[in-house]
């Protein structure tokens, strides 16, 4: 099948205006679209689904159902901010699936990146399917495909994790955002009014954590790296660079090195810190930081997370290493 091309004529989204405008053409195109039936969306949190929620809150409002599954795998905080930025503050249709215990008990004793990925995706394919076959009346399904996705893998944006849905659940498509960029989805959502912290969030892998959780996953480092993470985008956003540095983050390995923490010999883990700058993330470079600033963290890491006793730096460019860790 022909892949769907971006109008020649598409202006880029680069102001306020320009994102109102697409955003009255499209929520004319959206009620026309699906008129008064039902919509399905599954809501991660990450900026294209929740752009494309809350065009679909304006134009359906609660015919959209979405459904959020907090997989164990999300940063801290996130499953939080979906509650709250979409059902509290606008009101949508939303289920929120506590699949913790599914997902890490699936997980427990898989080491191998490519088999832990399939066992994320699988599961989420089936809790999502789970749900939907509880619910009546739907006709469409919402995703968050972009246009770098049409170009890259055809049009099912495949880290969703939506595409294999079972047969019986054959919906139709809705993807009002699927011929603009990132930075134009960015300068929409700002449109609609999400949060900063939701429209400016750092790319992230769609297995989450999991992935930088390497090895076989645990529940103890796995906090460790969740909550690393969140010390780690803390500063970062104190001392000016949220926005400035392009993708930063926290990878836990699967071994220990000996520390002394107040006085007594540790056994613990090591943080790894990978701070980067790209354009298209086929290269990238490793950011320069403040020393001063790098040791703060540092501090901060080893005396406020669980189970840690050291923090490493990564400062290898892509390449050699790829930006994530699997």
């Amino acid at each position: 099948m022909e892949q769907a091309r971006r109008p020649e004529t598409m202006a880029r989204i680069t102001t306020p205006a320009l994102a109102q405008a697409f955003i009255d053409e499209q929520l004319a195109a959206l009620r026309a679209q699906i008129g008064d039936r039902k919509v399905l969306l599954a809501l991660s949190g990450g900026v294209d689904s929740s752009v494309v929620a809350a065009l679909l809150i304006r134009a359906v409002g609660r015919q959209l159902v979405c459904v959020h599954v907090n997989h164990g795998l999300l940063r801290k905080g996130e499953p939080e901010q979906v509650i709250e930025v979409f059902r509290n503050q606008m009101d949508a249709n939303l289920i929120y699936v506590d699949a913790v215990d599914r997902f890490l008990d699936a997980l427990a004793g898989v080491a191998e990146p490519e088999a832990k990925r399939k066992i994320i995706g699988k599961l989420f394919i089936d809790v999502f399917a789970e749900e939907a076959k509880k619910l009546d009346g739907i006709s469409f399904l919402a995703q968050g495909t972009i246009y770098p996705d049409i170009l890259e893998s055809g049009p099912v944006k495949s880290h969703h994790n939506v595409g294999g849905l079972p047969a019986e659940l054959n919906f139709e498509l809705v993807e009002p955002v699927k011929f603009l960029y990132k930075d134009e989805v960015r300068v929409v959502g700002k449109a609609l009014g999400l949060p900063d912290g939701m429209v400016y969030r750092q790319p992230f892998p769609g297995p989450g954590l999991g992935v930088r959780c390497v090895g076989a996953i645990t529940r103890d480092r796995l906090e460790a790296v969740r909550e690393s993470d969140a010390i780690l985008r803390e500063e970062f956003r104190l001392n000016g660079l949220e926005g400035k540095v392009w993708q930063y983050f926290t990878v836990v390995p699967d071994f220990r090195s000996t520390g002394i923490t107040d006085g007594l010999r540790t056994y613990e883990w090591p943080v790894v810190i990978r701070a980067v700058n790209t354009v298209d993330a086929v290269t990238a470079e490793v950011a320069e930081l403040d020393f001063g600033l790098m040791a703060h963290i540092v501090d901060r890491i080893t005396h406020e997370v669980k189970g840690v006793n050291r923090v490493l730096w990564d400062l290898t460019p892509k390449p050699t290493g790829t930006i994530e860790w699997e």
